[in-house]
Formats: structure tokens, C-alpha cells, sequence
């Protein structure tokens, strides 16, 4: 049986590595596993062509939350280059007028001087089930990661995704095999929007992990592994 194809890992909003942490130690016995740099640039379109630069010439690509706009950038961009695609707790619709007024407030809040706020006051309740709030582990990782990103990147990431297309259009044309994921409790992108999301997509496989909310990987970390694997075996 061949190897699986090298993996390309997209990080989400204000996210790292270790976003992914688990599930590269789970896969890296079967391929090499990458995370792609989603910081330099204030478009999809620039981050996108950003990662495919550095990609191998064919590989499969997972993308979390922001991860799963860019991966659909990727794929509008390179669409022979994937192969296969995996969406995580993520939308391909555009942002609704509330969204689109939060994530202009935490650019003024980053402007101002009130970085690390964002993401402790505002997004931390939104990311996480509320049962994982008191997960003293779980929350500094989401702070070391935010602080990690700084707020320079975090003004081009959200300039990025204020900005960007809406990929709805591009669902049914997707060609390769696709898994979406969501956590039974994210508040962010919710189960039926991206069942909706997944039911757009030829043969998509749709699995929702229980007792998790926005950031799977983090929260439910062996039972995204094992659906990361069965998707790229």
C-alpha cells in the first residue's frame, strides 16, 4: 500500500502549532506532517499562494476555524495539488453582520493596545465547551498561542478574513476525498452550519466529535487523531 500523501496542517485564528500538537504526534508515523505559516500576509488569496509555495507538489491539507478558509483558498488556487481535504470546525459562507462587527471591534481592541483581551475576554468563551473554561491547561495553551501570534499577525489575519471571498460556490466542484469535522457544542461555527457546509461537497464524509466545542483538536485530541488517520490512510 502506498504512503499516505504529506499532510499540510492550517492553523486557525490566532493559532500555532500546537493547535495541531496531539494529532501530529498521532500522524507522524504515517507521513510527514507540516503547519503551514497563515501570519504574513492580510489576504486569503496571499496566505494561500504563501503556503503552496512552501507545500509539496501534492499533499493532503486539513484546515481548523480560519484553516478551513484558507484551505479552500488553497484548493480555488491549486485545485490539482490536494489529495485529499479535510475542514474542521470551520465555514465556507461569509461572516454575518454580528461576526463582521466583533472582528472590527478586535481590531481596534489590537490597535489600542488591548491585545491579549481578545482573546481572554472576548473569544475564549466562544472557542472551548463551557465544561473546559476551568481547564487551567487547555486555557493557557489558547493564551500561549494568541501570545505567540502577536498582534501584528492578528491584524492582517483578521484584515484576511474580513476581506475575504465567500467559498460556498466552490463546494461542489471539490473532486477529492473530504472529511468535515465540527465539536457537538461549537458555538462559533455550529453543527447544522457546517452539516450544511459538508452536504455542498460531492461524498463528503461528516463526523461530529461529542462533548467539544470549537477547537476539537485541543479538546477532543485522540478522537481527532483517529479520524485524521482513517481520512488520510
Amino acid at each position: 500500500m502506498p504512503a499516505p500523501a504529506p499532510l499540510v496542517l492550517v492553523p486557525g485564528l490566532l493559532c500555532t502549532a500546537a493547535l495541531f500538537a496531539p494529532q501530529i504526534a498521532a500522524l507522524s508515523g504515517l507521513t510527514s506532517v507540516t503547519v503551514a505559516d497563515h501570519t504574513r500576509h492580510d489576504s486569503m488569496a496571499g496566505i494561500a499562494s504563501d503556503i503552496l509555495a512552501a507545500a509539496p507538489p501534492r499533499f493532503a491539507l486539513a484546515g481548523l476555524s480560519m484553516g478551513v478558509g484558507i484551505a479552500l483558498e488553497i484548493l480555488r488556487q491549486a485545485p490539482a495539488r490536494v489529495e485529499r481535504l479535510a475542514l474542521l470546525d470551520g465555514r465556507a459562507e461569509l461572516d454575518n453582520a454580528d461576526t463582521r462587527a466583533s472582528r472590527r471591534t478586535y481590531l481596534e481592541m489590537a490597535r489600542q493596545g488591548h491585545f491579549m483581551a481578545i482573546t481572554r475576554d472576548h473569544l475564549l468563551p466562544k472557542l472551548i465547551h463551557p465544561a473546559r473554561l476551568r481547564d487551567a491547561a487547555l486555557v493557557q495553551t489558547i493564551l500561549d498561542m494568541a501570545q505567540s501570534t502577536g498582534p501584528a499577525a492578528f491584524l492582517r489575519q483578521e484584515t484576511a478574513l474580513l476581506d475575504r471571498d465567500d467559498y460556498t460556490p466552490l463546494l461542489p466542484a471539490i473532486r477529492c476525498p473530504t472529511m468535515v469535522i465540527v465539536g457537538e457544542s461549537d458555538a462559533i461555527t455550529p453543527v447544522p452550519m457546517v452539516e450544511a457546509m459538508a452536504q455542498k461537497i460531492p461524498a463528503a464524509r461528516f463526523e461530529v466529535i461529542a462533548g467539544s466545542g470549537h477547537l476539537t483538536t485541543l479538546e477532543r485530541p485522540a478522537e481527532t487523531a483517529a479520524l485524521l488517520k482513517a481520512w488520510l490512510a
